[in-house]
């Protein structure tokens, strides 16, 4: 039973201090770091409980990575969160970016920066960093996605959005087979669903967020859980999860997903000439 916790990493801002001066994407990841704290006790009940052997944290090893997208894209408030359930094991778990495509983050979000490993790595789900030739299909879809919406033009996209994780964690077995919070028992989500609403809920006041577009079913349910115990004035939309694994999002999940959007009025957010 392994959980992630190189000692090497460069992850340094648990002990920052929040004050008047600090900056909203500093602010961002001390939330995100102190999430990852506040589960540390549950992932050792966990390894011990449940049929999870390794958690990986790319907060950590991939902080490098992470941080600069933060502070390159989330510097300011955003009207649009879009929120996924947690890393996927050729995304996230190898580039520290939400449904962190390789060649996306690279080439379109231009981001850089050094990848470390976790302290155990399981054989089958290795972090390869920039250098993994998998594909994660969520994420090639997703940013294929956010191109298209912002005409090719990251800066347009996230001058009113941002994107992020309800859980920050990857969960395997002992055989290797990823394992999301949906996935576990009755008992130990509630556990980890009750640190993950409160700083969900940090996460939008911090941002000032008006809309929140849960992608899956389970994010939108956790969302309106979260909404319902601290009441905010956010809208809720869903989209469906651009999974490989659902057969309905191999069929025109992005015409789709761009028509609820049009729908629910939110396309002039993405508009160069700002019409709200």
């Amino acid at each position: 039973m392994y959980l992630s916790n190189n000692s090497n990493s460069s992850i340094s801002i648990s002990n920052t201090v929040k004050d008047n001066n600090s900056s909203i994407a500093d602010e961002f990841l001390r939330l995100e770091n102190e999430l990852v704290n506040r589960l540390t006790d549950f992932n050792t009940t966990l390894l011990l409980r449940s049929t999870v052997e390794y958690i990986y944290n790319p907060l950590e090893y991939a902080y490098d990575v992470h941080k600069n997208f933060v502070h390159k894209y989330c510097s300011s408030s955003k009207k649009i969160l879009f929120l996924g359930m947690n890393p996927g094991p050729w995304g996230m778990m190898q580039t520290g970016v939400p449904f962190g495509d390789v060649i996306s983050v690279k080439k379109w979000l231009k981001i850089t920066g050094v990848i470390r490993k976790p302290l155990k790595e399981h054989r089958l789900r290795p972090v390869s960093g920039f250098d993994c030739k998998r594909i994660e299909v969520s994420g090639k879809r997703f940013w294929a996605f956010a191109q298209q919406l912002s005409h090719g033009n990251p800066a347009l996209f996230f001058s009113n959005c941002f994107v992020h994780n309800y859980f920050p964690l990857v969960l395997m077995t002992e055989s290797g087979k990823n394992v999301t919070p949906a996935d576990l028992k009755p008992a130990e989500k509630k556990e980890l669903e009750s640190v993950c609403d409160e700083s969900l809920c940090s996460v939008i006041d911090l941002l000032q967020i008006e809309v929140i577009i849960a992608i899956g079913r389970y994010t939108e349910k956790r969302v309106n859980a979260a909404l319902k115990k601290t009441p905010k004035n956010v809208h809720v939309v869903y989209i469906m999860h651009p999974s490989p694994r659902n057969p309905k999002s191999n069929q025109e999940w992005m015409p789709n997903v761009i028509n609820c959007l049009s729908e629910n009025g939110l396309l002039n957010y993405f508009q160069e000439t700002k019409t709200w």
